[in-house]
């Protein structure tokens, strides 16, 4: 029996036939398509709530003294790595178990790590005496601005792994990834 006559057989035209094949082609495509779209704006939705949450504690970090800072765990660091780990946990973004304080050995910077799924490290690290250079009008040289620079580098589990998993059976996609985020603002005192 020709191939045509099986599918009209089936209860398919030739032309109906050559359609649900071309469907079944062009699924998988589709497929890694939906999901890579899904997963970067999901990594991208995160980026932007980490970016709000290191504003939100450098905009806190800049209006606190600095006259606690030569402690090994100053009560205004620890209020900006609280702001921090509110904001995530209100943005339902799991904290890590976001650790205490702790210097780092360079002058007037702190870190906060959290371990996540899979052993991943969440960092946040707290610059108090950040200094760029900036031009101020009708002055003739550059100005140091004192600046506290909040960052922070949490790890995203990427979805697409198992898609392409799917697709072709034993290959591997970079699971993880770290996502970084930072926000500088000058201090006012």
């Amino acid at each position: 029996m020709p191939i045509s006559r099986r599918f009209e057989v089936a209860g398919f035209a030739g032309c109906e036939a050559a359609q649900l094949v071309e469907f079944a082609v062009i699924l998988p495509l589709l497929m890694v398509i939906i999901v890579g779209i899904f997963d970067f704006s999901q990594a991208f939705n995160l980026k932007q709530k980490l970016a709000n949450a290191a504003f939100q504690g450098a905009r806190l970090g800049s209006s606190e003294p600095t006259t606690d800072l030569t402690q090994a765990s100053p009560l205004t660091v620890t209020a900006i790595r609280d702001v921090v780990d509110t904001y995530l946990t209100r943005a339902e973004i799991n904290d890590c178990g976001l650790g205490a304080i702790s210097a780092t050995g360079s002058p007037l910077t702190w870190t906060a790590s959290g371990s996540c799924t899979g052993g991943s490290p969440f960092t946040l690290t707290i610059q108090r005496g950040y200094t760029f250079q900036a031009t101020v009008t009708n002055v003739p040289s550059n100005v140091n601005v004192v600046s506290t620079l909040v960052s922070v580098s949490y790890p995203y589990q990427w979805q697409f792994n198992r898609v392409i998993q799917v697709l072709v059976p034993g290959s591997s996609y970079a699971g993880t990834s770290q996502i970084q985020a930072r926000a500088i603002v000058p201090n006012q005192d």
